[in-house]
């Protein structure tokens, strides 16, 4: 990476790190679909002029009903459950566990996409699910009140994120960036803007609740969406992908400062599993194989 594309990417994990603040602060004020209407809508909109030219607009028209899927799986589903679980779940915690979608990724990509997968990477998938356990273990419960559906929404995040992956991959991967990420925002917001109307809060939202929802919408979706699609376009897929594992390490830090929220040892340590884990499945940090016992013949002569 040049200095110029690592200062991207720092400030891109940033912005994303900080979306899970935005949305704990907004989040019980707005409700999860209206927040998600208020960020795909503002998103939207910024981002539609993008796509002020015959070529663009022919390509979104072609591939209409694919970028529908993309915004649904890619964008409401997941944005919804993470709204969902941010009103219970602090935000360094929730952005741990979303660090897991490499691993879904991962793994529908080699049950359904026809990805392959080495054994190496299996031996991450597990360490990644067993940070994931460390990180929880003691929070899975799904009593009245618990925090357990909480954490499988954060997992149902991931999920979406890595069927989007795969379906992006194999069906969308022929359209420009500003296509994929104006198109699919468009429809996102087209998704949302019944259920995020009828859903609408009775009660008037606070400006700090505003302020959060724009800068969800403004900062870490907008500006993020142009940051992720430069730096692919300038470093590479494989590079910008490292930001999976500055992101909760930005949220946690956020968190911590904004938030007041706690740093404990349990979650310091599933961090550190969980994102080895992910490192490994998705080949970022790959081991050596262990040597030969004999290379050829022994030395003894």
């Amino acid at each position: 990476m040049s200095p110029a594309d690592t200062l991207r990417l720092l400030l891109l994990s940033s912005l994303w790190g900080l979306s899970f603040i935005f949305m704990r602060v907004a989040s019980p004020e707005f409700g999860p679909v209206p927040l998600v209407l208020v960020r795909m809508g503002v998103g939207a909109a910024l981002l539609v002029p993008l796509l002020l030219s015959v070529r663009y607009l022919r390509l979104v028209r072609e591939n209409a009903g694919r970028l529908f899927v993309l915004g649904l799986i890619n964008h409401v589903l997941p944005f919804s459950l993470l709204a969902l679980a941010t009103t219970r779940l602090e935000a360094g915690f929730t952005s741990l566990i979303n660090a897991t979608t490499p691993i879904f990724t991962a793994l529908l990509g080699a049950l359904f996409f026809a990805t392959p997968i080495q054994r190496q990477q299996y031996l991450g998938l597990a360490m990644a699910l067993f940070g994931v356990y460390v990180l929880s273990a003691d929070r899975l419960d799904f009593a009245l009140g618990g925090d357990g559906w909480f954490i499988l929404a954060v997992l149902g995040a991931t999920f979406c994120y890595g069927v989007a992956g795969n379906y992006s991959k194999t069906r969308l991967a022929h359209l420009p960036v500003r296509v994929l990420a104006a198109g699919s925002t468009s429809m996102s917001a087209l998704i949302l803007l019944v259920p995020g109307l009828l859903l609408w809060p009775a009660e008037p939202i606070s400006g700090l609740a505003w302020a959060n929802g724009l800068a969800l919408a403004v900062l870490s979706t907008t500006v993020a969406f142009l940051l992720y699609f430069g730096l692919i376009a300038s470093a590479g897929a494989t590079a910008t992908s490292t930001v999976t594992f500055l992101v909760p390490v930005s949220a946690l830090v956020w968190g911590y400062l904004l938030l007041g929220e706690r740093l404990s040892l349990q979650i310091l340590a599933g961090m550190a599993i969980t994102l080895v884990g992910t490192a490994i499945a998705t080949r970022m940090l790959r081991l050596k194989r262990a040597a030969s016992r004999a290379d050829g013949k022994s030395d003894s002569a």
